[in-house]
């Protein structure tokens, strides 16, 4: 297309043809379908969560003791447990318990690792010595391990579930994202900032931190799935989620293990449902680092 300036010249006018919202999604879907199928489930997932109130059958405290230990059928779809309460019901509303966990425990950690990781590998120097020798420290010890250390001295609730969990992303990201900021804080654009004048933090929020954010990316999604994975190990244990909250793995960790063998539906479809979680999750974050790092878009 072209116009007619005020002038009397005629200007070419540059045509930009704007993609639609969902073209990008359906080319990452294209050349990522486990990602994609990953996606679906993570999504299946939070519609449930959101949607509990609507879509579980039952209220998930709901007993009925004449119908205790009912299987799977017509009136209860997965069964009911030793209090009559519905196993599908729990399972959707524990999908918010994983979802809470695992989002918040997530974002707290990584972003509490992220800001340590880049004011180490920025500066550098002692304060780069103090905090690597913490993270050191936490590194030790294994992650669950951790958790359950935290744990014992906060004491079980929702919220302290979250930040032991938090805890435990710390020093994982804030050695990645240290790496990252070691490189970029010697690039000559940096140099440059340096030269012109800029203030340290300056440089950090702006030239350091948006080249650092596809690691920091990768880390959360991919820490996703080992989150509800601790949840619902600390349930498991006794550490998680307090009774009668509806936790997937305190179902694994009560009736389920306790029923095993007269009830296998009270452990096989809360398991089934963290395995797809955590499978998903997975997936999802896999795709996302083979899209953010050059070195994999070509496989």
């Amino acid at each position: 297309m072209s116009r007619v300036s005020e002038a009397g010249v005629l200007v070419p006018e540059l045509i930009v043809r704007r993609r639609p919202p969902w073209a990008g999604l359906w080319a990452f879907a294209r050349r990522h379908p486990l990602g994609a199928a990953g996606g679906l489930i993570v999504l299946a997932m939070a519609l449930l969560a959101i949607l509990a109130p609507w879509a579980a059958p039952r209220e998930p405290l709901a007993m009925s003791l004449s119908e205790r230990l009912t299987p799977p059928g017509t009136k209860f779809l997965l069964g009911s447990d030793n209090y009559g309460r519905d196993v599908l019901s729990r399972i959707i509303w524990g999908a918010q318990i994983s979802l809470y966990v695992g989002l918040l425990s997530v974002v707290m950690g990584t972003t509490v690792g992220a800001f340590l990781g880049l004011i180490s590998g920025f500066w550098g120097g002692t304060l780069d010595t103090l905090v690597q020798r913490f993270m050191d420290v936490l590194m030790t010890f294994p992650m669950l391990v951790l958790a359950l250390c935290i744990m014992a001295v906060l004491g079980t609730s929702l919220n302290n579930v979250v930040i032991a969990i938090a805890v435990t992303q710390v020093p994982r990201t804030a050695r990645v994202l240290r790496s990252s900021a070691l490189a970029v804080a010697r690039t000559e654009y940096v140099s440059a900032a340096r030269a012109i004048g800029c203030r340290d933090w300056r440089i950090l929020f702006l030239h350091v931190l948006p080249n650092c954010l596809a690691p920091f990316i990768i880390l959360g999604t991919a820490g996703l799935g080992w989150a509800i994975v601790v949840e619902a190990s600390l349930s498991f244990l006794g550490m998680g989620v307090p009774p009668p909250a509806p936790s997937w793995g305190g179902m694994l960790s009560g009736m389920g293990r306790e029923y095993a063998a007269t009830a296998p539906w009270l452990a096989v479809f809360p398991g089934v449902a963290l395995s797809l979680a955590v499978f998903g999750f997975n997936l999802l974050g896999d795709a996302i680092r083979d899209a953010w790092d050059p070195r994999l878009r070509g496989s």
